[in-house]
C-alpha cells in the first residue's frame, strides 16, 4: 500500500479479502454447515464486545445488562420478520429499539457511577427478560420460533458497519469527550464537557448495535428463548472485553473470537466445559492482567507507521 493510503483502505481491502475467502469457502462447500455457523456466531459476539467495548472501554461505564439489549433486539426482529418485513429492515428496527431502551435506562441511571451502575444495568437486563417470559405473543418461557434467515453476508456486513462507526466515533471529539470521562469525569466535567450528555450517547450507540447482534441471533437459530438472554450472558461479553484489554477494539474482537472458539470446541466436553473454560480465563489474566491487547490497538504494531491528520500514513 502506498504511504498515502489510510487506515480506511486498509480496514476497507483486508475486509473484502476477509469476506470473499469465507463467502468462496462457504459456496463451495469446503466450509460445512458446523463451521460456517461457527463463523457466524463469532462475528455476533465480536459486534457483542464491540459494541460493550465503547461503553466501558471508551466511556468507563461498567455495565452488565448488555445481554437486555441483545434481547430486544432478538425480540423485535423475530416480530418483525414474522410480520412479514425485510430481514435487513427488521435488523435495523431491533437496534433502534434497542437503542431506545439504552436511552430509557441510561438517562436516570448514568448519573449513577461504579457498583452501583452495574446494579442497576443488570436489574434492567433481567427486567427485560422476565417482561418476554410473561408475553405469550412470543412464546413466554417456551420461547419463539424463528425463520433462519442469517447468514455469512449479512452477518459481515453487519460486522464491518459496526467496526466502521465504533472507530470512527472513538477517534472524533465525541469519542475524546467518551475517553476524558473514562480518565477522569470530574475533570471533563469542570472543562465543560457534558458528561452525561457523552455517556448517554454511547450507551445509546452500544445498545443500537447490540440490537442489531440480537437480530442476527435470533435468525441464526430456530428458536429463542428468554433463558439465552439471562445475567449470564452479560457476563459472557464482559468478559470479551475485559480479556481483551479494557480500552483497546482490537482486543475485545481478539478475545471474542479466542474465546468463541474456545467454547465452541469444549462442547464436546459438557462435563468439564466450563471448568477447562475457567482455567484458561485464569491462566490468561494471570500472565495478562491488563488484557490480550491492554490498552494498544493492533495498528500500533504495524511499525514505523502511524496514522495522522486525515487518515494518512506518515513515517514515524
Amino acid at each position: 500500500m502506498k504511504k498515502t493510503n489510510g487506515l480506511f483502505w486498509l480496514f476497507l481491502i483486508v475486509s473484502i479479502i476477509v469476506y470473499g475467502l469465507v463467502q468462496f469457502l462457504i459456496s463451495t462447500g469446503i466450509l460445512n454447515a458446523f463451521y460456517s455457523n461457527t463463523l457466524i456466531f463469532i462475528v455476533i459476539n465480536i459486534i457483542l464486545a464491540v459494541s460493550l467495548h465503547l461503553v466501558i472501554g471508551i466511556t468507563g461505564q461498567f455495565s452488565i445488562g448488555h445481554a437486555g439489549f441483545l434481547a430486544v433486539g432478538a425480540y423485535v426482529a423475530a416480530i418483525c420478520t414474522k410480520l412479514q418485513l425485510p430481514f435487513p429492515l427488521a435488523l435495523v428496527i431491533g437496534g433502534v429499539i434497542a437503542a431506545a431502551s439504552g436511552l430509557l435506562i441510561g438517562i436516570p441511571s448514568l448519573r449513577l457511577k461504579g457498583d452501583y451502575l452495574a446494579i442497576a444495568t443488570l436489574g434492567f437486563g433481567e427486567i427485560i427478560r422476565i417482561v418476554f417470559v410473561n408475553i405469550d405473543y412470543v412464546g413466554g418461557a417456551a420461547g419463539m420460533q424463528v425463520a433462519h434467515l442469517t447468514n455469512w453476508t449479512y452477518a459481515f456486513l453487519c460486522l464491518f458497519i459496526t467496526l466502521l462507526v465504533i472507530m470512527n466515533f472513538t477517534n472524533s471529539t465525541h469519542g475524546r469527550a467518551c475517553i476524558s470521562i473514562r480518565e477522569n469525569e470530574i475533570a471533563a466535567d469542570a472543562m465543560g464537557i457534558n458528561t452525561t450528555y457523552y455517556k448517554v450517547v454511547a450507551f445509546a450507540i452500544g445498545a443500537f448495535f447490540a440490537g442489531i447482534a440480537g437480530g442476527l441471533y435470533s435468525h441464526n437459530f430456530y428458536i429463542i428463548q428468554p433463558t439465552n438472554f439471562g445475567f449470564l450472558k452479560s457476563f459472557d461479553i464482559l468478559i470479551f472485553v475485559v480479556l481483551g484489554g479494557l480500552g483497546s477494539l482490537s482486543g475485545a474482537v481478539l478475545a471474542a473470537i479466542l474465546m468463541t472458539i474456545v467454547s465452541t470446541f469444549l462442547q464436546s466436553y459438557p462435563e468439564t466445559r466450563m471448568v477447562i473454560y475457567s482455567v484458561i480465563l485464569i491462566v490468561v489474566m494471570l500472565y495478562r492482567p491488563t488484557g490480550l491487547m491492554g490498552t494498544k490497538e493492533i495498528t500500533s504494531y504495524l511499525g514505523k507507521w502511524s496514522f495522522g491528520k486525515g487518515g494518512r500514513l506518515h513515517g514515524k
